[in-house]
């Protein structure tokens, strides 16, 4: 994860750090949390760079990516 959102040319910037929360091996599940450095309230940044389906998206975009 640090690869893919250091990498980003939409998230590089503000990403500082992916720290594993939560594993399970029983149903495959990972907890992450990423932490972002953001700039003063810039209107419409939060709303739009830092939206969890946007952040999301850089993630599935890497993905289908390598496929």
């Amino acid at each position: 994860l640090t690869d893919v959102y250091s990498s980003s040319p939409a998230l590089g910037r503000y990403f500082r750090s992916a720290q594993l929360v939560y594993f399970s091996n029983e149903n495959s599940t990972v907890f992450y949390q990423l932490e972002f450095s953001v700039p003063p309230s810039t209107e419409g940044f939060m709303e739009n760079t830092m939206n969890p389906d946007f952040i999301r998206n850089v993630l599935r975009q890497n993905i289908y990516d390598e496929d």
